[in-house]
């Protein structure tokens, strides 16, 4: 069973997505591919796909494999120089010490982005730093050149995103760590030993650093911190916790049509191993700030999918939470339900599983056949479900404020 909303690969195995550029009247995305097989290896590919939103992607031919001096071709970022010149920087790997990777060039030979020739490698590990981790380069322009920002990880376990600067996006100067903090730390949340994918970004004027959380080889899930940045150093204020559950890794972001700033997920466990797939992507997700939380919307070109009277297993649910809770059914058994606690927690159940993230105010419950998304202002709560039939029911106690929004091509 596939999702119809979000992407999935024909074949093999996916994980991060990256490079999200909207251009032409539609949208590229590139993510972590390993055809041929459904579990991950170290021989990643840079996957390529295309659509009109990221609710309608295609996908596209390879369009960077292993060879030429990489091992694996890893998470990256895609940038246009004042040149007009579209360069691709992505981690390159090699065995046995993967975990240390390199930051290369890319850039395409046509402009449908489907053909890359690989360049020069521009950025290793700083020594001096006992780092056991090196990868996910991210890349921004400040009002004095380029930063791009590395995430690492130390023996002592300390997280980093480390800072570069270049005028050219050729040639580039190592600045320092920009952020780090220790896996001992907690106040607020704890952020673990290694910042896979740390992204400083603005969202309404603040400066946010989103990353995924990982230590000793367990993917935890998605933290941000809020606070000021300039010239390549970030200050943290306040840390928080952005998803919940044991779906969603590696936050992508990019800025939309109308240069809102997003967030795309890799959704683990999200996958048919009889029919030779494994990973999708969640949602978009359009990010703002409240007080000092980070807050994830689903994107509203979802909107234009809802089709009343449609039959089906996707569809875009609008709930305020309350103890009476919230069915989800298909074949005539539960695929998921969701209640509110008496200590205002969101529980969700799946099958023998219990989850509980925070609920604030409404929330929205995006079901698309195995995929449930599940949104509030407290966080985002992600995971595979088993529908058992063709269509969903969804039912909720009397007094419940429920809009269902059945999705449909």
């Amino acid at each position: 069973m596939r999702p119809h909303f979000h992407f999935t690969p024909q074949s093999g195995w996916i994980n991060d997505p990256h490079g999200i550029t909207y251009r032409d009247g539609g949208y590229d995305t590139f993510f972590q591919y390993v055809p041929g097989q459904t579990v991950w290896g170290p021989n990643c590919h840079w996957g390529h796909a295309r659509g009109r939103d990221l609710f309608s992607l295609e996908e596209l031919p390879v369009a960077i494999a292993p060879g030429e001096g990489d091992g694996g071709i890893w998470t990256g970022s895609l940038v246009t120089g004042a040149d007009g010149k579209t360069r691709v920087f992505y981690t390159s790997t090699s065995e046995p010490d993967i975990g240390i990777g390199r930051v290369r060039i890319a850039t395409p030979d046509d402009a449908e982005w489907i053909s890359w020739s690989k360049g020069d490698f521009v950025v290793d590990a700083p020594a001096g730093l006992d780092l056991i981790a090196y990868r996910d380069p991210f890349l921004r322009q400040d009002s004095d050149g380029w930063r791009m920002f590395v995430g690492a990880g130390d023996r002592a376990g300390t997280a980093m995103a480390l800072s570069y600067r270049s005028d050219d996006l050729q040639e580039w100067t190592y600045e320092g760590v920009a952020l780090e903090r220790s896996s001992a730390e907690t106040a607020d949340v704890w952020m673990g030993a290694l910042w896979e994918c740390p992204q400083i970004i603005d969202v309404d004027g603040r400066a946010v650093m989103v990353s995924s959380i990982w230590q000793a080889d367990v993917l935890y899930y998605s933290g941000y911190a809020i606070g000021t940045y300039e010239a390549g150093r970030f200050v943290a204020e306040r840390w928080g916790r952005l998803t919940w559950g044991d779906s969603y890794y590696a936050p992508s972001f990019f800025r939309d049509e109308q240069g809102r700033p997003c967030l795309v997920f890799w959704m683990r466990g999200i996958e048919d191993l009889d029919a030779g797939w494994a990973g999708a992507h969640s949602v978009p997700y359009i990010l703002s700030i409240e007080g000092d939380v980070l807050v994830a919307t689903p994107h509203p070109d979802i909107e234009q999918y809802r089709e009343p009277g449609a039959t089906g297993l996707a569809a875009d649910i609008t709930w305020t939470p309350d103890a009476a809770g919230l069915r989800l059914t298909s074949g005539g058994e539960d695929a998921a339900t969701l209640e509110l606690s008496g200590a205002g927690e969101l529980i969700v159940r799946i099958g023998d599983a219990v989850h509980a993230f925070p609920a604030s105010g409404e929330v929205r419950v995006i079901v698309d056949g195995p995929v449930l998304e599940v949104v509030s202002r407290g966080g985002l709560f992600g995971a595979p479900i088993a529908p058992r039939g063709d269509t969903l029911t969804v039912t909720a106690g009397d007094d419940s404020d429920v809009t269902v929004h059945p999705l449909a091509r």
